[in-house]
């Protein structure tokens, strides 16, 4: 017999057991073992079957608002870099910003500029941007975008980095994942490449969202028009 103090407990607060999911299941499984094995007690079975689909339900939601949270807070950081981006009023300050405090805030190791040109003649501002700015021959961007596959060619590409490639200087050897956004500089002008390489080989993944890359690139594709012209 249950002793009257505990009795009565239960009695004035009956929905605290029925909040308890390990106290209702014990008791549950008390009755089943009461009713023995030759009666199937399908109250149980639904609820098991209720509980399941609570428990998916509730990794579902954590699912969503951890995505949530991650997606706000890459949202932060494309909107820091774009401001600390548009900051300079000098042509190679903004390139040179590229490679340090932007970089530094999308917490990349490398952030540089490829531009396609048909002339490849030494040029002293060039070898003043080396770090950042790279000139390449004309069909370049297609071809390295595509890694010599015949497949339609995105904005925004993410990837594992291309082994032999020499697009980030001396730090390519250490460069295990990229993205690659593509620039259209407008009418009469050959594309160019923004690319951002990371140490970490799970950073840029094809599986993640491009969506905000894709603003940064169109915020930085705009401002470079703003510097040809």
């Amino acid at each position: 017999m249950i002793e009257q103090d505990l009795r009565d407990k239960i009695l004035a607060s009956p929905e605290v057991i029925l909040e308890d999911r390990d106290l209702m299941k014990a008791l549950i499984a008390a009755n089943e073992r009461a009713m023995g094995a030759n009666v199937i007690d399908l109250r149980g079975i639904a609820m098991e079957r209720l509980e399941g689909r609570l428990d998916r339900l509730e990794d579902t939601h954590r699912s969503v608002i951890a995505a949530a949270y991650e997606n706000l807070a890459g949202t932060n950081l494309i909107h820091r870099a774009i401001l600390q981006m548009l900051d300079p009023f000098g042509f190679e300050e903004f390139l040179l910003n590229l490679s340090t405090e932007v970089a530094q805030t999308l917490r990349v190791e490398s952030i540089r500029l490829v531009l396609e040109s048909p002339q490849r003649e030494a040029d002293p501002a060039i070898d003043r941007l080396g770090g950042v700015l790279q000139v390449v021959e004309p069909g370049f961007v297609a071809d390295y975008v595509a890694g010599g596959r015949n497949v339609p060619l995105r904005t925004v590409t993410l990837r594992r980095a291309l082994p032999g490639t020499a697009l980030y200087g001396d730090l390519s050897p250490r460069i295990a994942s990229e993205a690659l956004m593509r620039l259209d500089f407008g009418r009469g002008r050959l594309p160019g490449m923004l690319v951002m390489g990371s140490e970490d080989p799970e950073h840029f993944k094809p599986t993640q969202g491009t969506d905000l890359l894709a603003f940064f690139a169109a915020v930085f594709e705009r401002t470079m028009r703003r510097w040809l012209s």
